[in-house]
């Protein structure tokens, strides 16, 4: 439709206000900050007391107003009247061009409802076994064959060697048992303190595999695809950051 094709137009970085969404991840990236906030304190040995609680309640607060806002009674007031002085001006518009026996119809112009035109673009996008990908260093979508990336993986995977398809294979919570263990043999040793056990430690709703997805290059001949590993929630991450900032310094 001429709504899914505007939507599409305006590309990749568009974002649409989506209340719903805002507030689940808003509960979850500010006890993300606050743990972060809270760590960087620790690191000063110093308690984040009051004033880390307050800056997230008021962070809260301002997150919640952008995407909710009240309507006061004088910002009723103020519409009603703007809307009164719109009709009037409209009315005498009209009068003065009724001697042309037009008739002016006026319609208020709808709220698009970005939400339910994504879930539609979803279904059919889905129905066409069609894959929507941003692409890589360009600011547009590229629409391609589910075959086609399923082809282009396997010839990617195979020519390289260095990945494999785990199908019904979980290693997750083997992985997740074997870093425990080794962080908890490493607190018994007394090489690591219990904060930074506690801090390394790996909890099952936090984590998920490492995988590989690509983005089209669209300005190649043939779209090739460039492989990315996401491992951002890889169980290992922790101790990676941790050493990183240990190291980084010499």
């Amino acid at each position: 439709t001429e709504q899914e094709h505007q939507l599409l137009r305006l590309g990749p970085r568009f974002i649409f206000d989506d209340p719903k969404t805002a507030a689940r991840r808003r509960t979850t990236e500010l006890a993300t900050l606050k743990r972060k906030l809270e760590a960087r304190f620790f690191e000063k040995k110093v308690s984040p007391g009051r004033p880390v609680e307050q800056f997230i309640a008021e962070l809260d607060v301002l997150l919640q107003n952008l995407h909710n806002i009240p309507t006061t009674k004088k910002q009723i007031q103020f519409n009603r009247i703007q809307t009164n002085k719109s009709f009037d001006n409209l009315s005498s518009i009209i009068q003065s061009s009724q001697s042309s026996q037009s008739q002016v119809i006026i319609r208020p112009r709808k709220k698009k409802n970005y939400g339910r035109i994504v879930k539609r673009l979803k279904y059919k996008i889905h129905l066409a076994n069609t894959v929507l990908r941003k692409t890589d260093k360009s600011k547009v979508f590229h629409l391609g064959k589910v075959e086609h990336y399923q082809k282009k993986s396997e010839e990617y995977m195979e020519k390289t060697k260095a990945y494999q398809c785990l199908g019904t294979i979980d290693p997750l919570p083997d992985l997740i048992q074997r870093t425990n263990k080794y962080l908890l043999d490493l607190r018994l040793a007394k090489w690591i303190t219990q904060k930074q056990y506690e801090q390394l430690s790996i909890k099952s709703n936090e984590v998920e595999l490492a995988h590989l997805y690509y983005l089209p290059k669209a300005h190649k001949p043939g779209t090739p695809l460039r492989p990315i590993i996401s491992g951002l929630k890889h169980p290992t991450i922790k101790i990676s950051k941790f050493l990183d900032d240990l190291l980084r310094p010499l």
